[in-house]
């Protein structure tokens, strides 16, 4: 019990942390991941798009010991831009990796991709050829200066494109396909962009301000959190399955950024949604797998470099603060990336109080520790006590001009946790008669300390257990678990919640009508108490002592105590070394005896084999030729063997062994037997027709 209750304990203290620090910055962590998921096998990735997603990982992340896949990567990129066969895809993907690995590549080899691009843009009919094909020439302009990729009618490139467009905001996939999905917007935007800076000549601004307002639209359906943090959800089903959330809103990031630098216009974004999108992708934490990490890294990287607006994320480097340590309040302010913010100040605004609408109105400014970039607070305000609270800051930009660039999303709220240590006193246990409630026995409790007390009670009496609690401003408080345990004897445990008025928490047991729960067992009770919270550094599970309970028999129908879990231990674990009583043996005769038996048994063979001398025995007839010869010796070795099998039956073996050696002999016996008389008949033959 002592341990669930801890583990309680630890699980809201882990929450309030978690809660409190649900928008952090890029970090090492995201480092370590990334070179865990993104791993090549034998020198390369196994696409090109796998390539891409990882070196552009890295890139953004600034991981500069990558792995060495210069080489095979390049001959791959290079082999695909130089085939005929070619797919649009693969051209975009290998002209996106060399866009990073600056592969060595000739004049001519993109001059010829170049050709089949233009022709591609001017043949495309859907969305997809649009945003391989424009997208591929954008990447060819940002490699090499010696190829012309700009498109002659861009106009008419721009206006078949916003042409799938629909009313919400989002864009169909061609015009054929009547859904209009929230990924496609996002590479649309990303091929208008492209196609603005393809334009041979400037693109009319009416069409750039229809697509503004379409972008305004798509912001308008954008879906949002609690927390607020916004984000894209996905409800087209192609191809390649359903979108996740994290896809579906990268992909929107990337093309209205890219929209955003590629036009001269100002798109007007608003802020919170700006920043609401950037809480999101940080909210992922750190993805479990390559894809939705590149797809964090890379809308993050958007919203890092950009010309739209960047958005400033407010963290705390620690959102649990102890009165008793007298930690100071410390914010920091960073891009999304971990890059140093502008020139600014973070105001504390207001503190709610966790569980109350009522807030108190600060309005100070945090101090600045330019050597840590670091906004601080010296001391909390005087009026917090232990508890969980909500601190509005607001953060302020000193430079007119980086209000332009910057979102900050007006004031952030962030859960912060204030512990400390809490007063336990006036703590008592006492015994009450039943009737009058008069205290029969009543003992001090030293809950900072070690108790040992023993109490004695019946069924017609009362335990009562009190105590108070008190905060370090000296306001009463409710810890999350207040429970009394008595655990019987034999294992049998009830747990009781000690209830509270104002600071004194009391928990009055009247044995009476307890009896049944406590299975009418009489005998020794442990006494346990645990007090603990989140915001209680000196959180207690004690055991203060036993008691003795007098209760009545039980009647017959009356509930058995449930049986005990057998410890696993115990049953197959060592057990106790067993020490066998052996009976003595019997009187064994003289030795000389033994051996004079042996002699007498002997002597009928001795007798054998003299008779066998006596009668000439000869082995004339044993065959000379070396194969029945063979076949004869082996016959009498079985013979042998056969003996020899009686002799063990009669010391060690039982029935059903002998019987299996003696099958197994006789098989053996019958072959070579044969083949032994077999020769020896057609000998006596020979001799007989001679």
């Amino acid at each position: 019990m002592g341990k669930g209750l801890g583990f309680l304990i630890l699980i809201a203290l882990c929450t309030l942390i978690c809660e409190a620090a649900i928008f952090r910055p890029i970090s090492d962590s995201h480092r370590s991941a990334a070179l865990e998921l993104f791993t090549p096998k034998h020198g390369s990735f196994k696409s090109l798009n796998e390539t891409y997603k990882a070196l552009r990982t890295f890139n953004v992340l600034g991981i500069g010991q990558q792995p060495d896949i210069k080489a095979a990567t390049c001959k791959s990129v290079a082999d695909t831009l130089r085939s005929p066969s070619s797919a649009l895809k693969d051209l975009f993907q290998a002209l996106r990796v060399n866009g990073i690995l600056k592969c060595e590549l000739n004049k001519e080899t993109f001059a010829g991709i170049a050709s089949k691009l233009k022709h591609s843009v001017n043949s495309a009919s859907s969305l997809i050829d649009y945003y391989y094909s424009v997208g591929s020439l954008v990447l060819i302009k940002g490699q090499t200066s010696e190829v012309d990729v700009h498109l002659g009618d861009a106009d008419s490139v721009f206006r078949a494109i916003k042409a799938l467009s629909q009313s919400d905001g989002r864009w169909r996939y061609s015009s054929n396909i009547p859904e209009s999905s929230t990924f496609a917007a996002g590479i649309a935007l990303e091929s208008l962009a492209g196609v603005i800076s393809l334009a041979s000549s400037e693109i009319d601004h009416s069409l750039i301000s229809l697509v503004n307002k379409d972008i305004s639209k798509l912001l308008d359906g954008v879906e949002k959190y609690d927390d607020g943090s916004y984000y894209f959800d996905e409800k087209l089903v192609d191809a390649h399955g359903h979108p996740s959330p994290l896809s579906a809103s990268s992909a929107v990031v990337r093309g209205i950024t890219a929209f955003g630098t590629a036009s001269d216009e100002d798109l007007n974004l608003p802020g919170d949604k700006i920043l609401g999108l950037a809480r999101f992708f940080l909210g992922v934490g750190i993805p479990g797998n390559a894809e939705d990490l590149f797809y964090q890294l890379d809308a993050l990287a958007s919203l890092e470099n950009n010309r739209v607006s960047i958005p400033l994320i407010l963290s705390l480097p620690a959102a649990v603060l102890s009165l008793t340590r007298k930690d100071q309040l410390k914010v920091n302010v960073n891009t999304v990336l971990g890059s140093a913010a502008p020139s600014l100040s973070v105001k504390l605004k207001q503190i709610f109080s966790s569980g109350s609408k009522d807030a108190s109105i600060i309005d100070q400014d945090l101090k600045f520790d330019p050597e840590n970039a670091v906004h601080f607070l010296d001391a909390l305000p005087e009026n917090i006590d232990v508890g969980s609270y909500i601190f509005s800051f607001e953060i302020v930009l000193h430079n007119p001009e980086d209000k332009k660039v910057y979102a900050t999303g007006g004031r952030t709220k962030v859960p912060i946790s204030v512990t400390g240590f809490i007063k336990v006193d006036h703590a008592d246990v006492a015994v009450l008669d039943s009737d009058l409630g008069n205290v029969e026995t009543q003992k001090r409790l030293d809950l900072a300390g070690e108790n040992t007390i023993s109490l004695s009670a019946n069924h017609l009496q009362k335990l009562r257990l009190s105590f108070q609690l008190t905060s370090p401003l000296g306001h009463a408080f409710k810890p999350h678990q207040a429970f009394l345990e008595l655990i019987h004897e034999s294992k049998v445990e009830h747990i009781f919640v000690v209830g509270n008025s104002g600071k004194k928490f009391e928990i009055i047991l009247d044995f009476l009508g307890l009896v049944e729960k406590f299975l009418y067992l009489s005998g020794r009770y442990d006494i346990q108490l645990a007090v603990g919270d989140a915001v209680m550094e000196n959180s207690f599970f004690l055991p203060l002592g036993s008691i003795e309970l007098d209760l009545p028999e039980p009647p017959e129908k009356a509930a058995r105590p449930p049986p005990q879990p057998v410890d696993p231990s115990s049953r197959f674990g060592l057990k106790a070394e067993i020490s066998h009583i052996f009976r003595a043996p019997e009187k064994r005769p003289p030795k000389e005896l033994s051996l004079t038996f042996l002699a007498l048994v002997l002597l009928p063979f001795v007798g054998f084999l003299v008779g066998l001398l006596r009668l000439q025995v000869n082995l004339k007839n044993f065959p000379k030729a070396s194969a029945p010869a063979t076949f004869a010796f082996l016959f009498h070795l079985g013979i042998a063997a056969v003996l020899t099998v009686y002799l063990l039956f009669w010391l060690k073996l039982n029935l059903f062994t002998t019987l299996k050696a003696l099958g197994f002999l006789g098989i053996f016996l019958m072959f070579v037997g044969h083949r032994t008389l077999a020769y020896l008949a057609s000998s006596s033959a020979k001799l007989k027709a001679a």
